[in-house]
Formats: C-alpha cells, sequence, structure tokens
C-alpha cells in the first residue's frame, strides 16, 4: 500500500496525472474558444471546465487506485497461500486501501482542477492574444515535464516535447471536436 505522509514520491502519479490530465483536459475544451468562436472564455466557463475535470479524475483515480491496492491484496494472499479468498481485502487491510485510495484521488482531482483551471483562468482574465491559454499550457506541460524528468533521471528536453506534443495534439482535436 501507499507510503504514510505527503511525500512527493508516494503520490508522484497523482501529481503528474492530475496536473497532467487537467491541462490536455482544459486545452481539449478550451480550443474552441481559444481559436474558433468568438466568445471570450469566461471566469464561469473556467471553473466549471476545471470542476468537471476534476470531478471525472477523482473517479477514475479512486477506481484505479483500489483496484490496483485491492490486487496487491489479493496478490499477497497468492503468495501466502491462503486458502480462503478476499479475507484480506474484506479486512482492515482492505479499508486501508480504501482509505488510501481516496486520499491519493483527492490528491490527483485537486491536481486536475489546478491545471485544468490555470490556462482557462489566464484565458479568462486576458482577453489578448487568443492564444495566451494554449502557451500558458505548453509552457505548463513543458515545466511539468521538466521537473518530472529530474525526478526519474530523464532526459528533460524528451520530456518537455513529449509533453507538449500532447498539448499540441489534443488542442488540434478539441478545435476539430468544437467541444466549449
Amino acid at each position: 500500500m501507499g507510503q504514510p505522509g505527503l511525500s512527493g514520491q508516494a503520490y508522484r502519479l497523482d501529481l503528474v496525472a492530475g496536473l497532467t490530465d487537467g491541462i490536455l483536459t482544459a486545452l481539449t475544451l478550451g480550443a474552441g474558444h481559444m481559436f474558433l468562436s468568438g466568445s471570450q472564455i469566461t471566469v464561469g466557463l473556467a471553473f466549471r471546465v476545471a470542476f468537471a475535470a476534476a470531478i471525472s479524475g477523482a473517479f477514475i483515480f479512486l477506481v484505479a487506485h483500489y483496484a490496483d491496492l485491492r490486487g496487491e491484496l489479493v496478490e499477497a494472499e497468492r503468495q501466502l497461500n491462503l486458502t480462503s479468498h478476499g479475507k484480506l481485502a474484506a479486512s482492515q487491510l482492505g479499508r486501508a486501501a480504501f482509505f488510501d485510495a481516496v486520499i491519493k484521488a483527492m490528491v490527483a482531482s485537486l491536481c486536475t482542477f489546478a491545471g485544468a483551471l490555470l490556462p482557462m483562468l489566464v484565458g479568462a482574465l486576458i482577453a489578448r492574444p487568443r492564444w495566451l491559454p494554449m502557451a500558458v499550457s505548453l509552457a505548463a506541460l513543458s515545466l511539468l515535464g521538466f521537473f518530472l524528468s529530474r525526478t526519474v533521471w530523464g532526459r528533460p528536453w524528451r520530456w518537455m516535447l513529449a509533453l507538449v506534443l500532447a498539448g499540441v495534439v489534443l488542442t488540434y482535436l478539441g478545435a476539430k471536436l468544437k467541444i466549449v
């Protein structure tokens, strides 16, 4: 199960996936407003997109983490050659796994909210140039890629380029789909 405390390593997945999910969601949903529509991104729209992204992310991460942690308990039962199945998951360990999954989902959800809110709020508060929210998003993805590469001893330019390219692709798709 997860490590106690809010260490960066214990929550790296939630921090990175949450921020990335939020930024990419904002790019996808906001691309129509940024480039195609004549309407301005509003503060209300920025918060609605961020809230929707956060709620969706919370459910996704809760289910994923809980399934993963329950899977660890099932594997432990198998390795211990326990004759009955599901006992560990139904025990205090199962409840601890659920609590751990809830905490991790909340961290990811808050990061998703922040990641989605940043570019949308910039677009709401600074109307011109219309591409500014995309530039802020791509800069945030690049910065995230840089710091992430440092924590995993990767090549910064590769991480930065990969995240920025993902942002460009999802912005293009969002503009084509005209979601918001």
